[in-house]
């Protein structure tokens, strides 16, 4: 028996959003839509996603879950992303599933050699995740860091085989080529992490859980802005441990 999953993904500023069937260990994609900037994603998730199971006669209710890009990335883009998707498991009482984002960029990188996914994080640096491919599945290398332009040359030159990939090169290209980054390692694409290999990645729970749907959380590496700098003092209470991460 197949299930369709609603995908999605808003760690960049472009919005992916995907119906992804899965049947035994294939999945395909029914149908990817892509939003791209200036176009809010608050403004346009509603719409999209309405708009995406009708065409294809479905309600939230027919689905067998929602998955999500967890980041690292944008920290707002991710917070809108989780939010959407716990107001609809909570609606629908649909089971949820996060998967890494950069992972997701690792599914569309060559098999055989490592990949270093980079994404843009804020103060110059980039989020690295390193993985390797083999088919439809990744294996993690490392911890998914933060590290400057010139950090992540330093990672390349010590993995000469490695290559690099993800939307942080639309900005950072030039820089890791000046810190020694051989052009021909810094692969084009893809631009932004698809929902359709995160939907891939996602492994839903057996049974839907309030505790496991709060319980979920943004990738964000570093402490967002807000943390590092509040405006009001923290309200009284333990911080979440998942919250306490290195700047």
């Amino acid at each position: 028996m197949s299930s369709v999953l609603l995908a999605l993904d808003t760690s960049t500023l472009t919005l992916s959003l995907a119906l992804v069937e899965r049947q035994g260990g294939d999945v395909r994609a029914v149908e990817h839509m892509v939003v791209l900037p200036p176009e809010k994603q608050s403004e346009a998730l509603p719409g999209v996603v309405g708009e995406l199971l009708a065409r294809h006669g479905l309600k939230l209710t027919d689905l067998e879950g929602l998955a999500v890009g967890l980041g690292p990335g944008s920290f707002t883009g991710l917070r809108i992303g989780l939010a959407t998707v716990k107001a609809l498991a909570y609606a629908t009482g649909l089971k949820v599933a996060g998967a890494s984002s950069l992972a997701a960029v690792a599914l569309e990188g060559p098999e055989g050699v490592p990949l270093f996914c980079l994404a843009v994080a804020r103060r110059d640096d980039l989020y690295l995740g390193a993985y390797r491919r083999t088919g439809h599945t990744v294996e993690a290398l490392a911890p998914e860091t933060a590290m400057s332009p010139e950090e992540v040359a330093q990672r390349m030159a010590a993995e000469p085989e490695a290559v690099a990939l993800g939307p942080a090169l639309a900005d950072y290209r030039q820089a890791l080529e000046k810190h020694g980054v051989a052009p021909h390692r810094l692969l084009l694409g893809p631009a932004f992490p698809s929902a359709v290999e995160v939907g891939r990645l996602a492994r839903l729970p057996d049974a839907y859980s309030m505790q496991a749907l709060f319980a979920l959380e943004p990738h964000y590496v570093r402490a967002s802005e807000p943390e590092r700098n509040p405006k009001f003092p923290p309200l009284p209470g333990p911080v979440p441990t998942s919250r306490l991460k290195e700047d």
